[in-house]
């Protein structure tokens, strides 16, 4: 069975998540995580983890959602984490891509979901766009001072330097419908590369649907096809890649254990 470790099941509404969940199902995914970006909207995906047993969910402020609200006390995120289908914080990060908000808001926000992770002792899941360099530099300095945490660069499309980073340092990688994108041989090449025991799958669903689906809104279901792409770049069978990437998620999100 193959795990979507990251999608946003939110986005579906209550007449279609029960189909979407019967496809996810049907094509072997055993497991999904559905990711915070608001505190107010992890509460909301918090009751949807509950009301399905193979859903778990993260809680956090994504970087577009930073400046929306004052930015959460480590406490209003830790409270959240005592329920047990509360695996993760996140997703937080940085992305320079659009211009708002600004870049030292992203970055307290980013700091603050830091913190809450090292105290939980629960993973972060971290939105780097455009930003390599920052995301880079934040989570050096972070590590330098408070020691390692456990982290993973969700949405994989950044540079080899950035992986090779976090594989430094005690994180994982995570690869979307991006690494079937005929334009991202780069990224299939680092997928390659990286150590086996650190790498993910996921949707990232309703976005960034795979080939041979793009132009489709995207759904857990979908997942199986960048399954089998990295599994073709890593001389995996698909059973054998499901077994690995499912076995790293258990060893980074020990909740789920």
């Amino acid at each position: 069975m193959l795990i979507d470790s990251h999608c946003h099941l939110d986005y579906y509404s209550d007449a279609e998540l029960p189909e979407v969940l019967a496809r996810a199902a049907s094509a072997g995914i055993g497991e999904l995580v559905t990711i915070g970006t608001t505190m107010e909207q992890s509460r909301a995906i918090l009751r949807c983890a509950r009301a399905h047993d193979n859903v778990w969910c993260t809680v956090g402020v994504h970087p577009h959602h930073a400046a929306e609200a004052p930015l959460p006390a480590p406490e209003e995120i830790l409270e959240l984490l005592a329920d047990p289908k509360v695996i993760g914080i996140g997703e937080t990060g940085l992305d320079w891509f659009y211009k708002e908000p600004s870049r030292e808001i992203q970055e307290r926000n980013f700091r603050v979901h830091i913190g809450a992770a090292r105290a939980a002792s629960v993973p972060l899941v971290i939105h780097a766009r455009s930003a390599d360099a920052d995301i880079e530099r934040v989570l050096a300095e972070e590590i330098d001072v408070r020691g390692p945490f456990d982290f993973l660069l969700h949405c994989f499309s950044s540079g080899r330097g950035l992986a090779e980073f976090a594989i430094a340092h005690g994180g994982y990688v995570s690869f979307s419908g991006i690494l079937t994108f005929p334009k991202s041989q780069e990224i299939r090449e680092i997928a390659r590369d990286l150590p086996a025991e650190r790498v993910l799958v996921e949707t990232d669903a309703p976005y960034l649907a795979p080939v041979p689906l793009r132009g489709k809104r995207n759904e857990p279901a979908f997942v199986v096809h960048t399954a089998a792409v990295l599994a073709a770049v890593r001389g995996l069978e698909p059973a054998a890649l499901a077994d690995l990437t499912s076995a790293n998620f258990r060893r980074l999100f020990r909740k789920t254990a």
